[in-house]
């Protein structure tokens, strides 16, 4: 039996819920990987799957089994990318997380120019608001902006971008431009979903919370953000997001002085001796491309 290729068959069936889901990762058919999942049991003489109509369910053994097996894999992995440490191309699958607005606005770009450079690598970009962690749903890097970094993930900080006030310049025409935080309470507030009432600004005389209200809410940046064009109101926008915006005049700063609470990116990747080569590549290709992203704020000298 092909031990490591019959725990690949197991972690895949895991992950991806499915005997079939991991017959296509592996490239393989489903009666296959069935048969490296029961020989894998039969080796060990222990039941690691139930299977079901209704899909596939880790036994007691299986779930204490199934990172043992990812770690072997990862053993694998980082012994492999150690003979091969520049000594070959790059190569093989890459999969990467971000938030949604993120992606679509800057990283289909980078992807595009990461994978003109490096032609024998394959990227699947997962775009989700929610944090994936990396080592619980195989993703070898992950960009966030803010939020709890894990203690057993590498955290490589990429900047600094502030959150400002921004509108159309049809919709501060047409509603009057605010002179102070207060002043946000007569108009249009635009917000994202998940958000509490109210925004909290950093201004000259230290911070003020203004309890706006708003009447249209949002679970996505990139739709918030076409509303602020589009002239439907005022709203807290990350600096990379508008700063070209901003520099086109297409929209204006609104209460200068004042701005939100800065995002923070940080890329996220599994602490290993030897990174797979893949891995590395990618990890100085957005290190560098994200840190360039516009409105980044200057670090203290």
């Amino acid at each position: 039996m092909d031990t490591l290729r019959a725990l690949a068959a197991f972690v895949h069936s895991v992950e991806l819920g499915s005997l079939s889901g991991a017959a296509r990762a592996m490239d393989t058919t489903q009666p296959t990987v069935s048969k490296l999942v029961a020989g894998l049991e039969q080796s060990l003489g222990v039941r690691l799957l139930r299977r079901a109509p209704a899909g596939l369910s880790l036994t007691d053994e299986g779930q204490r089994f199934v990172e043992h097996a990812r770690r072997m894999l990862d053993a694998h992995d980082e012994a492999v990318a150690d003979l091969q440490q520049r000594s070959t191309q790059p190569r093989g699958l890459l999969r990467v997380s971000a938030p949604v607005a993120l992606g679509q606005c800057r990283l289909n770009a980078m992807a595009g120019e990461f994978l003109a450079t490096y032609p024998d690598i394959a990227l699947e970009l997962v775009l989700d608001d929610r944090f994936i962690h990396p080592l619980e749903e195989r993703i070898d890097v992950s960009l966030r902006l803010g939020g709890p970094l894990p203690p057993d993930l590498v955290a490589r900080h990429l900047g600094t971008w502030p959150r400002v006030l921004v509108a159309s310049p049809a919709y501060l025409a047409a509603r009057g431009r605010p002179r102070q935080p207060v002043d946000l309470l007569a108009h249009d507030y635009l917000r994202y979903a998940a958000g509490d009432d109210g925004v909290l600004l950093q201004g000259p005389d230290g911070p003020v919370n203004v309890p706006v209200h708003s009447r249209y809410r949002v679970n996505n940046a990139v739709a918030m953000l076409d509303s602020v064009l589009a002239g439907a109101g005022i709203s807290l926008q990350p600096t990379w997001m508008v700063a070209g915006l901003l520099a086109e005049g297409r929209l204006a700063r609104v209460l200068p002085r004042y701005t939100g609470p800065a995002q923070e990116a940080h890329l996220l990747y599994a602490a290993r001796p030897y990174l797979p080569q893949r891995v590395r590549v990618l990890v100085e290709f957005l290190s560098e491309r994200v840190a360039r992203l516009p409105g980044k704020a200057k670090s203290a000298p």
